[in-house]
């Protein structure tokens, strides 16, 4: 291996977020050497002028290929590593962050490793899941009960090391070998899943996903913004990871469920809601970059 840890990252417009990362790094990293690489995702702010600027990294320009090509470029332009580390460009690293997420993915079985992350006020940022079923499809979240509700609310879980299903895709460090087994990330979902894609797909190879309160970062959360495009997106990708692992009959049940939802969160007042709603019911006004709208059941 060239270097023990390949940091990747994606951006775009993100030039108010992504000099704070770059700086939080070589702390983060302790005694373990490693790269960095960015790909832009032709942002049209001054992130590339910004990163143009730095030396601590290698920067690739690329045309808007989605979160997961970009990510899988960021791996593919990469010195030979053993293990990934994926990060977001409005996230921060704490001093010694990845040695300790390190320690954590040398143990046998782990494939991918995420850190307790807080909010830019410090506080927990909820970002360990459970995985998708047709009970957590939406709309009872606010019940609490695991059964409903696929975020993990509870303080006491990010208390200790364990296993989850899966993590928010913010700061992930990825066992190197498992990322080439399984191909990368998907780049179908371009945006939104793709990180649950990912951690499924590892533990259906035997891989798993755990946690580790000894590494800490923080998170921005939205830097690339947030839109009725992106809550779109999110829907139909939900939907069609839940088809990919589920079938066709279990996932159009799903989408039922998931139009009822939708239309009790407009009704509500989220107005994001009505453009996502007419997006589920007439594919045709669906984003075209997730190249879903040639059907009524996302595929």
């Amino acid at each position: 291996m060239l270097v023990q840890v390949a940091a990747v990252v994606v951006t775009y417009n993100s030039e108010d977020h992504i000099a704070g990362l770059l700086d939080s790094i070589p702390a983060a990293m302790g005694d373990l050497s490693y790269s960095i690489v960015v790909v832009d995702n032709g942002s049209s702010d001054g992130t590339l002028a910004l990163l143009e600027q730095r030396t601590d990294c290698v920067v690739v320009r690329s045309s808007n290929v989605g979160y997961a090509g970009g990510m899988n470029r960021a791996v593919a332009e990469s010195p030979s590593a053993a293990s990934i580390l994926i990060l977001n460009p409005d996230a921060t690293l704490d001093a010694d962050a990845v040695p300790a997420m390190q320690r954590t993915l040398d143990r046998p079985g782990v494939g991918i490793v995420a850190p307790r992350v807080r909010e830019a006020d410090a506080t927990l940022s909820p970002t360990l899941r459970r995985g998708p079923t047709m009970g957590r499809v939406g709309g009872l979240s606010f019940t609490g009960w695991p059964v409903f509700t696929e975020r993990i609310e509870d303080p006491a879980a990010y208390a200790a090391e364990h296993e989850v299903e899966w993590a928010v895709g913010a700061i992930l460090l990825i066992d190197a070998g498992l990322y080439s087994t399984l191909n990368g990330m998907d780049e179908s979902y371009f945006l939104y899943s793709e990180e649950t894609d990912f951690s499924l797909r590892a533990k259906d190879a035997g891989w798993s996903t755990f946690y580790t309160p000894y590494a800490g970062a923080m998170h921005v959360g939205g830097g690339s913004g947030e839109s009725a495009t992106t809550h779109t997106m999110k829907q139909i990708n939900r939907i069609r990871l839940y088809r990919r692992r589920t079938g066709t009959l279990r996932a159009a049940l799903y989408y039922a469920f998931t139009v009822l939802s939708e239309l009790r969160r407009a009704l509500l007042g989220h107005r994001k809601s009505w453009s996502t709603l007419r997006a589920l019911i007439r594919p045709s006004t669906r984003p075209p970059l997730l190249n879903a709208s040639h059907s009524i059941l996302p595929s």
